[in-house]
């Protein structure tokens, strides 16, 4: 009986994540090229340094279980989350600015470029009915986004990497910009291969109208699956002829960061992770206490803090991101924007102000 019960859970294990929304694993071409990257080892890619992916005592089964059954105060909120309906596609094609859609997901517009990164308009998980986003923080489809000249992944987990949303614009994208490996979940989705830019870490490319885009470690790790770590997570710089725009993806703290602003110079705004950590696994995300450190590292002249106000993804209150990152600014003395979600950023006046919504 229990081999029975074993070999249908090894059944719809399988059905499950062969499904088309699990994308697939690099092959042919593709497998070669991650296997020759000098962040690759042993079958997956690894970090610049150390990075067990659960730093405290307790095993996964029991950290998903303090999760799922353990959940801290306000890890939701009661009310809608404040949010403007902005209309994209009536910006003009001159104008320099970015909107944010709860969590990771921005539209940024410059030089000329229309981009979406880590577009999330549905759910944060394999399934439609897991981790939706809070209320009031769903207001925006793919369809509200203008034609994109360029898609931009950071890594392929769900909350930065949604195939509903994927789908919807895929015959809207021009281009897309990705870590090494995840290219293969586009080709997979239908996507042309000629319109697929993976880039390794340090790797860059030459966009449109002037600007380039350079692939950056980040500490953290990828999967849609079963198996971890076969694509690359990377953090990226935007550069124009008049600013760098660092996106940082997921990443705990690390020695990169200093190397970035080494590399460098100038960062006009950083889109810096801030949300969803946990002691448990501290070193894959940006810990409060941390955050200062990051800040000063790269000492960008405008910050703003993602990763947070749309999903519960870890044990802490929904706010705590946001009050964490808006004390560390007043004590630091750095340049915080705090956009809700919808309201248009300009890129160029460092002088825009926002109020404290939550």
């Amino acid at each position: 009986m229990i081999f029975s019960i074993i070999a249908i859970i090894a059944i719809i294990v399988i059905v499950v994540t062969n499904q088309k929304n699990f994308g697939k694993l690099p092959s042919g071409d593709r497998l070669a090229r991650v296997e020759a990257s000098p962040n690759y080892k042993d079958g997956k890619f690894v970090n610049q340094i150390e990075t067990p992916q659960l730093t405290g005592d307790k095993s996964y089964p029991e950290v998903m279980y303090d999760f799922l059954f353990k959940k801290a105060k306000d890890i939701s909120p009661t009310e809608a989350i404040p949010a403007i309906k902005t209309d994209l596609k009536a910006i003009d094609d001159s104008s320099e600015v970015f909107v944010w859609f709860g969590h990771s997901s921005l539209y940024i517009q410059t030089s000329g470029l229309k981009m979406a990164v880590d577009p999330v308009f549905y759910s944060a998980a394999p399934f439609s009915f897991m981790n939706k986003g809070f209320k009031g923080t769903n207001i925006y489809k793919p369809d509200d986004l203008p034609n994109l000249d360029y898609l931009i992944i950071t890594h392929d987990h769900w909350d930065h990497l949604d195939y509903e949303t994927i789908k919807q614009l895929k015959n809207r994208i021009n281009k897309v910009v990705c870590p090494l490996g995840v290219g293969e979940h586009f080709e997979y989705w239908g996507f042309d291969v000629d319109n697929i830019i993976e880039l390794d870490w340090n790797e860059d490319a030459n966009l449109d109208n002037g600007m380039k885009i350079t692939s950056l470690p980040a500490r953290h790790f990828s999967g849609r699956g079963l198996n971890s770590k076969k694509t690359l997570w990377t953090s990226y710089m935007l550069q124009s002829n008049d600013k760098n725009i660092f996106l940082s993806g997921d990443s705990g703290y690390g020695p990169h960061f200093k190397k970035i602003k080494e590399q460098f110079g100038t960062i006009d705004l950083a889109f810096l992770e801030d949300g969803q950590y946990g002691e448990n696994w501290k070193n894959i995300h940006t810990m409060p206490y941390e955050l200062g450190k990051v800040v000063e590292e790269l000492s960008p002249i405008r910050v703003m803090a993602i990763h947070n106000s749309k999903f519960a993804l870890a044990n802490h209150p929904w706010y705590a991101p946001l009050d964490n990152v808006y004390n560390v600014s007043k004590e630091q003395g750095f340049n915080l924007i705090t956009p809700k979600i919808g309201d248009i950023v300009s890129l160029n006046d460092v002088e825009q102000t926002f109020d404290k919504w939550w």
